[in-house]
């Protein structure tokens, strides 16, 4: 918190775990104007999606890589989910994620 800009209405989801659910965390959301947010004790599903993405994102895209600045990190990663959104054919259904959405709609 002290090295990054953190703007107001931040909110922060994490799981059921005791360090999240503690009394200290909710003293440090309060001091550091963060709003702690998480899933219904048993409801994984929020998490498992996102579990998903980064282990993709790990797995095709941070792992195969080597960074010498912080800059080439966010620029990666940045590359990677226009990527992933707009490119990247998902096997299962032979859609985009972007495709997959505007079907939704």
């Amino acid at each position: 918190m002290q090295q990054e800009k953190v703007t107001d209405g931040l909110v922060l989801h994490s799981d059921q775990g005791s360090q999240y659910t503690s009394q200290m965390y909710n003293d440090l959301s309060k001091e550091y104007h963060f709003q702690p947010s998480m899933s219904s004790p048993g409801c994984p599903y929020d998490n498992a999606a996102m579990e998903n993405f980064f282990g993709t994102l790990k797995t095709e895209c941070l792992y195969r890589a080597h960074f010498t600045t912080k800059a080439e990190v966010e620029q990666l990663v940045a590359e990677y989910v226009y990527f992933y959104n707009y490119e990247r054919i998902n096997l299962k259904n032979g859609l985009t994620p972007d495709e997959i959405r505007s079907k939704a709609a």
